[in-house]
């Protein structure tokens, strides 16, 4: 038996719109939920067109040889950072005219691995053995709409085509649960005397893999009690029948991160000489969704610590980018200084009741946010929904 994909009814119109504007093919990202059982999809987002790309289209018909593999995992690499926990790029799809047929399959195995590469080289958290790995390709013909999705496992490179249920159901996610904390930082992170030219970016990423064992270790209390890992989240919750109102009911959970490190007492210290340090200081809003058929507390908790770990490791990403924009890499100018990490922002999806997020920097107008999200996510946004959700931090 393959996979089930349960799929928000819309992402059907969506496709079926982009269908009629293909130029032999578009391609683009299935943003969802994997669960044990089945998965869910709730949206789907096509590839920003490339200035280039329209140039070569006006030319003559492009090729799938001609394929911007870096552009779509740069693209899977931005999206990815829009994502609250929970949610991630589950595969790809591509829309092409029956002429490409034959071609699309091999070019959507070569996208999911090229994807999936990507991506797993930015996160700082591991993935369990029993976890999903199973990633969709779906292949619709432009001409007869027929859609085939199959699926690749991407722990495993010699992986071939498994087929997969590719369902749409109405309301998906009106009953999901989210979960939403408040988490406190203050990391000190040393910089080693023989780190060569105070590589900043390299040695955050090393101070953030450290931080984000102590998460992976730290004990969550939901609405204010601990919970055994392997119960059903919404036990002894009422069960509302008939309601498909997107419900915004979110459970509060504290983070209780553990002071002493390790089981054994003692210890060994390491003196090191350092030149300087790097503290990171403020508090982050994290938010994680959870499907509604039978999730267990530690799908609920996996969701919410990847969360925490990514949205602080995005942000330095998103930080570092920024400076080397506007000041190069070659800064040699090593006294104190302070950098405002990126706000993050939340903004409902449409007929949803999950979230999307951003980061906003201080001096970012609403009008930029905007624009990114038509970019990234293809869905236009109004300033009065995009909700702030914390103070500065440095």
């Amino acid at each position: 038996m393959g996979r089930t994909y349960l799929v928000e009814e819309g992402i059907g119109q969506y496709l079926t719109e982009l269908s009629t504007k293909v130029k032999p093919y578009v391609t683009g990202l299935l943003i969802g939920q994997c669960s044990p059982q089945r998965d869910y999809v709730i949206r789907a987002v096509r590839t920003p067109p490339k200035e280039q790309q329209q140039q070569e289209e006006s030319l003559g018909p492009p090729k799938l040889a001609s394929l911007d593999e870096e552009w779509i995992t740069t693209h899977a690499s931005q999206v990815s950072r829009m994502l609250p926990g929970g949610l991630l790029v589950l595969g790809v799809f591509m829309i092409a005219t029956p002429e490409l047929a034959k071609d699309v399959q091999n070019a959507l195995r070569k996208l999911i691995f090229s994807v999936e590469k990507s991506l797993s080289k930015r996160r700082l958290w591991k993935p369990t053995e029993e976890e999903v790995s199973d990633r969709a390709a779906l292949q619709i013909c432009s001409a007869t709409k027929k859609v085939v999705c199959r699926t690749y496992d991407v722990q495993d490179p010699k992986s071939s085509a498994k087929p997969a249920d590719w369902k749409y159901q109405s309301a998906l996610t009106a009953s999901w649960v989210a979960l939403g904390c408040t988490v406190n930082v203050n990391i000190h992170i040393p910089l080693l005397a023989t780190s060569p030219n105070h590589d900043l970016e390299k040695n955050t990423k090393n101070g953030l893999n450290r931080w984000s064992k102590q998460i992976e270790d730290s004990v969550f209390l939901i609405n204010g009690q601990v919970k055994d890992e392997d119960t059903d989240l919404l036990e002894g919750q009422k069960k509302f029948r008939g309601n498909t109102q997107p419900s915004t009911q979110i459970s509060d959970v504290k983070v209780l991160t553990q002071l002493c490190q390790g089981a054994s007492p003692r210890s060994t210290a390491t003196v090191q000489v350092c030149s300087g340090s790097i503290n990171l200081r403020g508090a982050v809003k994290c938010r994680a969704y959870i499907h509604s058929n039978k999730p267990k507390v530690k799908e609920a908790i996996q969701a919410l610590k990847r969360d925490i770990i990514n949205t602080l490791s995005d942000r330095c990403e998103i930080l570092f980018e920024d400076l080397i924009l506007n000041e190069g890499p070659q800064k040699k100018n090593f006294g104190r200084e302070y950098h405002v990490l990126p706000q993050r922002l939340f903004v409902p999806v449409a007929g949803s009741s999950v979230m999307l997020s951003d980061y906003k920097f201080g001096d970012e107008a609403a009008g930029e946010i905007q624009e990114r999200f038509v970019e990234m996510l293809d869905q236009p946004v109004q300033a009065e929904d995009m909700h702030i959700a914390e103070d500065i931090s440095t």
